[in-house]
């Protein structure tokens, strides 16, 4: 019987997902989000991806030159392989990308898949020997393997609201906890954060890794398109069935719902664990940035 509550939110945004129901909400946007706007038959254009990828990019530099905390690497070598426990890389493709849980990565995963099972090489000639290692994390290979791959493999980092990352996290039965209050606690007030709800400045260092290309779920079938085709890589039809738009529209409902059961200070001190997120990446209509934090409001 603990788990109902838990069970009952999941058969919701089934539902919910199944009847369209994102054609009925409204949709909660502020300007600056650096976002194409998901609608039915809308057509992202190159230039429209790479202007917004210009713009994603250029918040991303504007928080890391105010962030001195997360642009600075360490001396030894070890720390800094340890800084990056999230980055994979597919030698075969020339390509490094975050792994971040509930992010879209699973998609991309399928893609790679098509991609592998279809033999597709890049044409271009490396400046170094091509690896024929299988896909696999980038802390396993040397320093100087570790050097050009992030010199020269095309860079990816896919990002989402954090707290829809929260509440996908909770509906896939992390945690012990069979409310959604419950478990944000829990998440507080755990000593060791988990990949799951870790915020993705800290998994993906994005401070310190250059990356090429910054793609925000809901977007991801348009985007991952031109990534493919400017990568050198074929697109189209290997594209999955991407479902992110519909579960995006989804989980904005969703999150209406959800937050409406956190205390004020459990949502003050979420914005708070999150704020990094909240100010290198376009999340301005996420819940959670409604509710800024100070150091002086928060009881440690």
């Amino acid at each position: 019987m603990r788990f109902l509550p838990r069970l009952g939110l999941s058969a919701a945004l089934a539902i919910a997902a199944f009847l369209g129901w994102r054609l009925l909400l409204p949709a909660r946007r502020h300007g600056g989000d650096l976002a194409p706007k998901a609608e039915e038959g809308f057509t992202l254009t190159l230039d429209t991806f790479l202007h917004v990828q210009q713009l994603r990019k250029r918040r991303l530099r504007a928080f890391c030159s105010r962030e001195s905390k997360v642009t600075t690497a360490p001396s030894s070598r070890d720390e800094r392989a340890s800084l990056l426990p999230s980055l994979r890389v597919n030698t075969k493709l020339d390509l490094l990308y975050c792994q971040v849980p509930s992010a879209g990565v699973e998609e991309w995963h399928q893609l790679l898949e098509k991609l592998e099972e279809e033999n597709v090489t890049l044409p271009v000639l490396l400046p170094y020997r091509r690896l024929q290692a299988k896909e696999t994390w980038l802390s396993e290979f040397n320093q100087t393997e570790r050097k050009a791959m992030l010199g020269s493999y095309t860079k990816v980092l896919f990002v989402r609201d954090p707290f829809h990352r929260l509440i996908a996290t909770f509906l896939q039965g992390m945690g012990i906890n069979p409310s959604f209050s419950s478990f944000v606690q829990e998440v507080l007030d755990s000593a060791k954060k988990h990949e799951a709800w870790k915020p993705l400045v800290s998994l993906c260092q994005p401070c310190l890794v250059q990356y090429d290309y910054v793609v925000m779920f809901g977007f991801l079938r348009q985007e991952l398109g031109h990534l493919l085709h400017r990568a050198g890589l074929p697109a189209g039809s290997l594209l999955p069935e991407l479902t992110d738009s519909q579960v995006q529209w989804t989980y904005r409902w969703l999150s209406e719902q959800m937050f409406s059961e956190l205390s004020a200070q459990q949502k003050q001190q979420l914005s708070h664990f999150y704020r990094w997120d909240l100010a290198a990446f376009p999340f301005s209509s996420s819940f959670l940035a409604d509710h800024p934090s100070t150091a002086d409001t928060l009881q440690k």
